[in-house]
């Protein structure tokens, strides 16, 4: 049996963020393999999709350590931040989905996209759901996002799942058995977010009750 941290601890719980802790799997693949591509994008311009909890921040986190980009929160973007993040050569946008109707965020965003075009910088713009169902209101901001080239991160598959429960145990510093990871992969919801919160909930769970989080308490736990 695999050795599990103790609990009780008061461990830090830090998300790697990494090239190598991001999981690869069919759902993705696309996805990843288009943000390699980063220097081809037409126009220097991606937009990079998916549900909540699908792996978009981590992904936009990887990019930007490659590239050298700068990151920044869509709705934070001021009119006078653009040449900043284009000097960098690069900069990564994040939840552009959330800034429909603030005025300045959505002309920010739209200058941001001219100038990086204009000076060859390359721009990752992240959001849930396709660009076209943002409600953005400046319509030529709009127009720029749903022709921009798209990644999509699909519904994570059943390997993908297992990955994530695995990933998420080892960033709460525990280390559980394989049986226990295919167990709740074939069981659980198939989406990030229910990953996350299933081994939230483990963790708090052991932590309360001072056990080790063994096939049996899982299933104590979660009914399945």
């Amino acid at each position: 049996m695999s050795a599990q941290i103790p609990l009780g601890l008061a461990l830090p719980k830090r998300p790697a963020r990494g090239r190598e802790a991001f999981r690869v799997s069919a759902s993705n693949a696309a996805a990843v393999a288009l943000i390699d591509r980063w220097r081809s994008w037409p126009n220097g311009l991606l937009t990079l999709t998916g549900p909540e909890g699908a792996g978009k921040t981590h992904l936009a986190h990887v990019w930007a350590g490659e590239t050298g980009a700068e990151r920044v929160a869509a709705a934070t973007l001021d009119p006078a931040d653009p040449p900043a993040l284009v000097a960098a050569g690069a900069a990564a946008v994040e939840d552009a989905d959330r800034i429909g109707g603030d005025a300045r965020a959505e002309a920010a965003l739209f200058h941001l996209i001219n100038l990086a075009r204009a000076e060859g910088a390359a721009l990752l713009i992240t959001g849930r759901g396709a660009p076209q169902s943002w409600p953005i209101r400046m319509p030529d901001l709009a127009s720029r996002l749903a022709g921009a080239m798209s990644a999509s991160l699909e519904p994570p598959d059943e390997a993908l799942i297992a990955d994530l429960l695995a990933k998420h145990f080892h960033d709460r510093g525990l280390q559980v058995d394989e049986g226990v990871l295919r167990f709740l992969g074939r069981r659980i919801e198939r989406s990030a977010a229910a990953a996350a919160a299933t081994v939230a909930r483990l963790d708090e769970a052991a932590l309360d009750a001072g056990r080790r989080i063994t096939l049996p308490f899982v299933k104590e736990v979660t009914g399945l």
